[in-house]
């Protein structure tokens, strides 16, 4: 019973990240004093289970669903595996692509190259996830030996920006060799920017800077010295040949480019974190509202956690090249990372990072077993005559390798986040549900790369909405909201990679929220409030047409690409056979998606009402699944935060309605960071006003909440 009770807390949300499950407009230390008040535990779970419908899971329509689930599910395994065995005709075509493998009798599928090299590299990072820290811990204690030396957060942040510092410069000597130089080089011209230019002029500097970098990176190949040294001198030259020795010395990883991306993140959050805190409604905020630096919420630490003073070479070059982070993030503000640098984060505790740590150990152990079992990676990169699969296997394949994408990218993200906490910071976590738990093209958007997304809302996607258009009218708004949907994600597809195929991903994806948006117009909650099952059902059937336009999406950005979709479409209808297992896999999609509403219930009944209603049904944006107040009355503003749907969300979000208008309901700022013109500006949860009159302001940046925790 204790391993299933301790598997069941491996599972649980609060370990996966407690932003899920907490308010990010309240310290978590006030959670956790919570837990010894069964009061306080008891009055929540109650408000929680008062908002959840009652349990479908043992009903009859369940019961059917659990039928299908028990046929479905070992159906689609047998399918995969069957296409992977040595007795197919096809395996000649791609054992070539097979590695042996460490079970018994089955090689493994390591032929996609990102997660080949982390296969090759976990040891390695395993080594720096336990000296790192046990380093920091010595640093600590040296300095902390030295006379007159003082306690306190600012010693804190001094210690910790110095050991990152220096071991940032290590570390890129060791990862990039001579092209550290390169990356420290750029990293200087982003500081002098910042710093040089009058203030009016950095954002559009720092824009302008940073997409030259993505673009001359790519262009140049990571500035090789050797093409360069050949446009100067004969190829048998000294020049040329000292050229070619400083491109031998790379590093561990040479191409130190393919990496840079996620740093240029950084570099824009560094400089506009700066260019906001210049502002006069920023300077003292945390002294203005006498707030205690060492229990910040998250929302105060990502809006005023750094100071003017923070903003240091020495801090710059820390955050920019933090070394769990640097490789592929999860992506943390330069306030935050200075906040938490300050004063330890209360949400990391050893038991929640044990925990953590188990439960990537087992997402890499399903990866290893998905890969000795079913090889559809090794099948598409031989280009296969798709032709010669039925629609079944051909269905099954593609969702499996998107399965693949979806734990290659896992797994990295939660070793570096794992790192991180056991050094004492605490990044937002990246993937919030399995790939195969969304039914919503946006909401699935916000939780795949989801610190990313929260960049994103901050960085760009508000600043570029500016002030709400809830004056315009209806269209103009429409037609606003789409030309930033597809600004930001074309700024998506070229920051993943400057290919033809991601630009058309990108544009792929707002394509294919237009259905989810049309849909809510047309069939709006409210209509439907006597007849909740039918609304949901009408929901499940939306919830299905998202599902296969999500994995088309995804396959042309990430697997077979547009022609490699086309193929694969043209096979599943080339007979009639095909036409009926479509219309069967719509059936099994459905029942699915009926789990998927219930799972999300679930969590509210179990009292994560913001994480549940977020990701379920905050939305009225697609085809959300209708929540268990349809025809229950919101009696307080307390109550109404928590209602998923209604007009408020929790926290403050960028949200749609019904009628497509997008409203950007933002986080005050100007009441958190200074005296308002009525009352005294302080925020909470029921003060925030209706969305439209959240506008954000121009040439001010957004909360991390904008966004908030659980919709990224």
């Amino acid at each position: 019973m204790k391993t299933v009770r301790f598997l069941r807390e491996v599972y649980d949300l609060d370990t996966l990240d407690t932003r899920f499950t907490s308010s990010s407009a309240s310290p978590y230390q006030s959670v956790i004093d919570a837990r010894s008040d069964p009061a306080v535990s008891r009055e929540t779970a109650e408000k929680a289970r008062a908002l959840a419908q009652p349990s479908r899971w043992r009903t009859p329509e369940f019961a059917f669903y659990w039928l299908v689930f028990a046929f479905a599910l070992p159906y689609m395994f047998w399918t995969a595996y069957d296409v992977s065995r040595p007795s197919d005709p096809r395996f000649s075509n791609y054992q070539r692509y097979l590695s042996e493998g460490w079970i018994p009798g089955r090689m493994v599928d390591v032929s996609d190259s990102q997660y080949h090299t982390f296969r090759q590299n976990v040891p390695f990072m395993m080594g720096f996830l336990i000296c790192h820290p046990l380093l920091r811990v010595a640093w600590n204690a040296a300095h902390s030996k030295k006379p007159g030396w003082a306690s306190g957060g600012a010693a804190r942040l001094f210690l910790r920006a110095s050991f990152d510092y220096y071991f940032a410069i290590v570390f890129l000597v060791i990862l990039h060799g001579i092209s550290a130089l390169k990356v420290l080089a750029i990293l200087h011209l982003n500081f002098r920017v910042v710093k040089g230019l009058p203030r009016r002029f950095v954002p559009a500097a720092t824009w302008i800077l940073n997409i030259s970098i993505l673009f001359t990176n790519e262009m140049f190949k990571g500035y090789r010295f050797q093409p360069m040294a050949a446009r100067l001198a004969p190829a048998d030259s000294s020049l040329a040949l000292w050229a070619g020795w400083l491109d031998g010395h790379g590093g561990l990883m040479a191409r130190w480019e393919v990496l840079f991306n996620i740093s240029v993140l950084r570099l824009i959050s560094f400089n506009m974190d700066y260019y906001w805190s210049l502002d006069d409604r920023y300077v003292g905020a945390v002294e203005k509202k006498q707030l205690d630096r060492a229990s910040l919420s998250e929302r105060e630490r990502v809006l005023t956690g750094a100071e003017p003073g923070d903003f240091t070479f020495r801090n710059y070059v820390a955050y920019a090249v933090y070394a769990p982070l640097y490789l592929a993030g999860p992506i943390l503000t330069f306030n935050d990372y200075v906040a938490q640098s300050r004063h330890r984060a209360a949400s990391i505790e050893f038991n929640r990072t044990v925990r953590y740590g188990v439960r990537f150990l087992l997402a890499l152990l399903a990866m290893e077993i998905v890969l000795h079992f079913d090889y559809v990676g090794a099948i598409a990169k031989a280009s296969p005559k798709w032709s010669t699969y039925t629609a079944a296997q051909l269905s099954l394949l593609s969702l499996f390798n998107l399965h693949i994408i979806w734990l290659k990218l896992l797994l990295p993200w939660r070793l570096f986040r794992l790192w991180a906490l056991v050094d004492g910071i605490d990044p937002p976590e990246n993937m919030v549900r399995c790939v195969s738990n969304n039914y919503s093209t946006q909401l699935f958007w916000r939780a795949w790369h989801r610190s990313y997304n929260r960049w994103l809302i901050r960085y760009l996607y508000v600043p570029l909405v500016g002030k709400s258009s809830s004056s315009s009218g209806k269209w103009s708004s429409v037609s606003r909201s789409v030309a930033t949907y597809l600004a930001v994600f074309t700024f998506v597809a070229l920051w993943h990679d400057i290919k033809l195929r991601l630009l058309i991903w990108g544009w792929l994806i707002v394509f294919f929220m237009v259905p989810e948006w049309t849909a809510t117009w047309l069939f709006p909650r409210r209509q439907w409030e006597s007849r909740p099952t039918a609304y949901r059902m009408l929901c499940g059937v939306g919830g299905v047409i998202n599902v296969l336009l999500m994995m088309s999406a995804n396959l042309v950005g990430f697997a077979v690409g547009l022609d490699g979709l086309q193929s694969i479409i043209s096979g599943i209808f080339a007979d009639w056979s095909g036409f009926l297992f479509l219309i069967i896999a719509c059936g099994c999609l459905f029942v699915g998606v009926q789990a998927m509403f219930e799972v999300r219930e679930s969590e509210k009944r179990e009292g994560v009402t913001r994480f549940a209603g977020v990701l379920g049904s905050e939305l009225e944006l697609g085809f959300s699944q209708p929540a268990a107040q349809a025809d229950q009355k919101v009696d307080s503003a307390e109550d109404e935060d928590k209602c998923s749907g209604d007009a408020k969300d929790v926290g403050g979000n960028v949200r749609a309605t019904a009628g497509l208008t997008v409203v950007e309901k933002t986080v005050d700022e100007e009441a958190l960071i200074c005296e308002g013109d009525e009352g005294d500006g302080e925020v909470s949860e029921e003060d925030e006003s209706e969305p439209e009159k959240m506008e954000p302001r121009e040439g001010v940046g957004a909360g991390d909440d904008d966004f908030e925790e659980g919709e990224d």
